[in-house]
């Protein structure tokens, strides 16, 4: 009887030490993900609990928290085994944004003014009219709405896919639970965003991307000679880490910090600039914070990114949403409906015309598109790139907009053709993008 409960005993100790070894230090991460996860997809997109943590919390160790919404409150609550309570809060306009206990709930903040609405009587996707009925005689209906279909099979857990071809909406199908009004979070491909409001400073002619990041943190060491265009290209040479399975220091940054443009600023150089490419989401929110920096005002910098671009092209369901200290999250937390995300595609197929007008130069959308030279041919400026042949049957100048769970906005200019999928499931084992864009490319006949 003694025998047995010593080992019981050493059961339990040898349990309580691998868990406070294992998974304790990854509670707060946990529960800021679930937290976040729950605000932003109830009250951004209307999405019941229960669908979200089935649906989008179901990642391993996430779906051990446990959450909780207050509706006149406006915010949701996580913790995982009673411990390591996180709050993110909601304010319509901004979204919903995961605090600490440092933040004042109760202090005013400002909202982006003059949200433009787009036209009710042009057809998607340059208004919101219904789309143009519309017949290529080189398009194989049958065979587009089968490779729209495979891309729904459960196990690939796909939730919405929207095909332009020809400025025409050519396909369309969404997962149970979600239409074309449903806001979807792009996680990453919130970067090319950031990047498009690059853009059009660089056209207005008040910023030089060529020149060193204006950062006076960084003018007394190495740093000093790092360019806005390092940063945009991923290849500044700072320090970073960026694993999504572990504490990182992305991972820190997306659920502890309350500057998160700061922690990449922080961080020391490791290689000369233009001589190694590195995959930052800190790098971005770096960018983001040197963007508001460009304005006198806050109010100034929340409007820019909608009026020069979100709403300029119509895309009036997308909220970008900020962290603690007001700087929009540059790297991952953009929602917008699948229709929206295709115009995003639209404008940069059209080569920065939308409809007529000029919203990005031509040479931004070159640059932006082209590989930098230490990317191996996958990378160009917050836009990922097919030069490298990593989609073996997809044509070579396709460039995209990529984020976590397998989301994209495909751009494919020599066939004309912009492809949105936005899922939970990625990879090739999960969800097989060279097959599923060759499938919708060959039902195009050349």
């Amino acid at each position: 009887m003694k025998k047995a409960l010593k080992l019981t005993a050493l059961v339990l100790v040898l349990t309580f030490l691998y868990f406070g070894f294992t998974t304790y230090p990854k509670l707060d991460l946990i529960s800021g993900f679930s937290a976040k996860s729950v605000a932003s997809g109830h009250f951004l997109d209307n999405r019941p609990l229960d669908l979200i943590q089935k649906t989008d919390n179901d990642i391993k160790l996430i779906n051990l928290a446990k959450n909780s919404i207050n509706e006149t409150g406006k915010f949701a609550t996580s913790t995982v085994y009673g411990l390591k309570e996180r709050k993110a809060i909601y304010r319509e306009g901004l979204g919903a944004v995961l605090i600490n206990d440092n933040f004042d709930v109760s202090k005013p903040y400002l909202l982006p003014k003059r949200r433009m609405f787009k036209s009710k009587t042009l057809p998607f996707p340059y208004g919101s009219a219904n789309p143009a009925d519309t017949v290529f005689a080189n398009v194989d209906d049958s065979k587009l709405k089968k490779a729209v279909g495979n891309a729904f099979d459960k196990t690939k857990r796909t939730r919405a896919v929207v095909v332009l071809y020809k400025d025409k909406l050519i396909a369309e199908k969404y997962d149970t639970g979600f239409n074309k009004d449903s806001k979807i979070l792009g996680w990453s491909m919130a970067k090319s965003i950031t990047s498009s409001a690059f853009g059009v400073l660089a056209k207005q002619g008040k910023i030089d991307i060529y020149k060193p990041a204006p950062i006076k943190e960084w003018q007394n060491d190495e740093r000093k000679i790092i360019t806005i265009n390092n940063l945009l290209q991923m290849n500044s040479g700072l320090e970073w880490e960026e694993n999504y399975t572990k504490i990182c220091d992305a991972t820190q940054m997306l659920f502890q910090a309350e500057d998160m443009g700061k922690v990449q600023m922080d961080k020391p150089a490791q290689f000369k600039p233009n001589t190694h490419w590195n995959y930052s989401s800190g790098t971005t929110n770096l960018l983001s914070r040197i963007l508001r920096n460009q304005f006198k005002t806050q109010q100034e910098y929340l409007d820019f990114w909608y009026s020069a671009v979100i709403d300029k092209i119509g895309m009036n369901s997308m909220i970008v949403e900020q962290d603690m200290s007001g700087t929009f999250v540059g790297s991952s937390y953009a929602w917008a409906t699948p229709r929206d995300w295709s115009k995003f595609g639209l404008l940069y197929l059209k080569k920065g015309n939308w409809n007529g007008e000029q919203i990005l130069d031509e040479s931004w959308v070159k640059y932006t598109s082209t590989p930098t030279n230490t990317s191996e041919g996958k990378y160009g400026a917050q836009f990922w790139l097919n030069a490298g042949g990593k989609f073996p049957d997809v044509p070579r100048d396709m460039f995209y907009c990529s984020g976590y769970q397998g989301q994209m906005v495909a751009i494919i200019p020599s066939l004309d053709m912009v492809i949105v999928r936005m899922g939970v499931r990625e990879g090739d084992n999960r969800f097989d993008f060279n097959e599923f864009l060759k499938e919708i490319i060959d039902s195009v006949k050349k």
